[in-house]
């Protein structure tokens, strides 16, 4: 029995709570998984896992080595990366959770030019536009815009965008243009609906709210992405989501003099874990992707 090897085991199919997910994420069968976790406990003389029909918990033993466990791991990655020196090509698994539209516009196309510095390292993206359980799915890193509701995690922020009132000339032309944040009622609004609909507007100090309505809700960024391009309406987002359809005109900004709050890109890191060197690199690639994406201005 490879003992690291069956600690990483271990560590994973506590964190995703199966076996079968566990095998997922390890890319083995099941089989291997179940086989080498008997042969951890037999070597350690105890039983690790509790098994119910509600999946599996660690015993308390099994909680303990969990912990000494995943940290050692941690520490011999790292001890290795610093023997290795800054040079050190990174190996193993990235397992990155983005939320999609991002994902596809700007992370994915730079992959390349990543994957290329780090020919041993595999990446996977899981695309959600909400927030997961980043321990229970093994997530390194997770990308994340916007207020972060976990107040445990560890985070860093990488990056400040811009937010604008966005639609089609199309639209605009058919509903008439807007001259004030007051004007908004009178327009159909695509909302979002991780987003409030009381939009709020700053300009020369002073300070105005609107609420808006609209017949469509959508749920993921993509579908705002779509509605807004079918000319159904004008909405609020990032401008890192529409920035191919600002360069060449097909979005444009609407209350360019109003400013909105502007949204942060963050890196979260699962937490209770140590940050590893895979994770710490690919926050620091995605830091200077962002640093070359600018939308233009009107």
């Amino acid at each position: 029995m490879d003992r690291y090897q069956a600690m990483a085991t271990f560590i994973r199919v506590v964190d995703t709570g199966s076996f079968s997910a566990a095998a997922r994420h390890l890319g083995v069968g099941q089989p291997a998984v179940s086989k080498t976790i008997a042969q951890l406990e037999a070597h350690l003389q105890v039983s690790l896992l509790i098994r119910s029909t509600h999946g599996l918990t660690p015993t308390e033993a099994g909680q303990n080595f969990y912990d000494r466990a995943r940290n050692a791991i941690q520490e011999t990655d790292e001890a290795e990366l610093a023997a290795k020196g800054a040079g050190a090509a990174l190996s193993g698994r990235l397992r990155v959770s983005a939320a999609t539209t991002f994902a596809r516009l700007h992370i994915i196309p730079e992959l390349p030019r990543f994957l290329e510095e780090h020919p041993h390292l595999t990446v996977e993206i899981l695309l959600d536009d909400r927030m997961i359980d980043l321990v229970a799915e093994g997530v390194d890193i997770s990308l994340r815009m916007g207020t972060l509701a976990d107040s445990t995690a560890i985070t860093r922020k990488i990056a400040v965008g811009r937010r604008s009132v966005l639609a089609t000339p199309a639209y605009l032309n058919q509903a008439g243009t807007l001259h004030s944040p007051a004007d908004l009622p009178n327009h159909e609004a695509i909302i979002y609906s991780q987003l409030p609909t009381v939009w709020s507007f700053l300009r020369d100090g002073a300070a105005i709210s609107v609420s808006v309505s609209g017949r469509l809700r959508v749920s993921a960024a993509e579908g705002l992405r779509a509605a807004v391009l079918a000319n159904m309406g004008l909405t609020i987002a990032s401008d890192w989501m529409f920035v191919p359809e600002l360069e060449d005109g097909t979005i444009v900004r609407v209350l360019d003099a109003w400013s909105l709050p502007s949204i942060d890109l963050w890196a979260v890191f699962p937490a209770g874990r140590m940050i590893t060197a895979k994770a710490r690199q690919f926050a620091a690639f995605v830091e200077n992707v962002m640093k070359t994406v600018h939308a233009p201005s009107s």
